[in-house]
């Protein structure tokens, strides 16, 4: 889909979540606002927002996407969105730069090797894990041992069954994930390596292609995820999501427990299997020796272009 389609759509299926203020009318046929309502409400002409939503205007001005937001009722990371989408409308970016390949600072992978009790991993662009600690592989999924273009968390979540037993919420946190690859792609809307991942994701699985035509869009800040491990039973995880500064679509997610709870003790176990009579010493001394071992997209592999 082109970046003005996207527009289009978004606005649309905005508008029919919008119900009618005081409509005491006849039942609609459809949901939500009629184009001339929300052209009403932004105080734009109904030619206009047709076009909009049609794919048709280029350059919707900063005051027009406002008052829009405000018709629609959209929150401040569904107006981000809608810029988003309106700037990649006006100013279409090179393909090439969209596929560009994400490394991870040295730096950050000695503090997630010093994480020796808290599972802690580097997301990038379209989920992709960058760097991962030991204990998140074990609890999660070794995605450092995956051929590249496999180490998506949405790919795992939807395309693998290990994911479906590993989430007790599975459908939650799916979900909650097609949310946050639609803000990226509001963000890169030509990157034809995460084009190739929605189109894969849309022919193996109905959940995602329903959830996709929504075009709800989540960011990841705080949270409780509970895991079901094969080992220890259920885990309730409490994560933070911490925005790598100077490094553009890069976030650090650490998992901890209550203290005194019962995941806090299965967690423990789950570390002492990984680590044994490894130090955390040992483990940051080896991360200094070979910083890009983690690294999923190496400078020389050929499939990361």
């Amino acid at each position: 889909m082109t970046a003005g389609t996207e527009l289009g759509e978004f606005l649309k299926v905005r508008r029919a979540l919008v119900s009618p203020a005081g409509d005491g009318g006849p039942r609609r046929r459809v949901p939500g606002l009629r184009r001339e309502e929300v052209a009403a409400l932004a105080k734009v002409s109904t030619d206009y927002y047709t076009r909009l939503e049609q794919g048709r205007h280029k350059r919707p001005s900063e005051a027009v996407l406002d008052a829009l937001a405000h018709a629609l009722q959209l929150d401040d990371l569904a107006t981000r969105h809608l810029f988003d989408l309106a700037r990649a409308v006006a100013s279409p970016r090179r393909t090439e730069s969209q596929s560009a390949v994400q490394h991870v600072r040295p730096s950050l992978h000695l503090l997630l090797a010093s994480f020796t009790e808290h599972p802690a991993f580097i997301r990038g662009r379209r989920t992709e894990v960058l760097a991962m600690n030991p204990l998140a592989a074990f609890l999660l999924a070794n995605f450092p041992a995956k051929p590249v273009r496999q180490r998506s968390l949405i790919r795992w979540t939807f395309l693998e069954e290990e994911a479906r037993t590993r989430y007790v919420d599975w459908e939650k946190t799916a979900s909650s994930m097609v949310g946050t690859l639609r803000l990226d792609a509001g963000r890169h809307p030509d990157d034809p390596l995460l084009a190739q991942l929605v189109g894969e994701l849309a022919v193996n699985s109905a959940e995602f292609r329903t959830w996709w035509a929504d075009h709800r869009v989540v960011e990841r800040r705080d949270g409780i995820k509970r895991l079901n491990h094969p080992l220890v039973g259920r885990l309730d995880i409490r994560y933070e999501a911490l925005t790598v500064t100077g490094e553009p679509d890069q976030t650090m997610f650490i998992y901890t427990t209550d203290p005194g709870s019962e995941s806090e003790s299965k967690l423990r176990t789950l570390a002492s299997w990984v680590y044994g009579d490894t130090t955390a010493r040992d483990l940051i001394e080896t991360a200094a020796e070979h910083p890009g071992s983690q690294d999923p997209q190496p400078k020389d592999d050929p499939g990361a272009r």
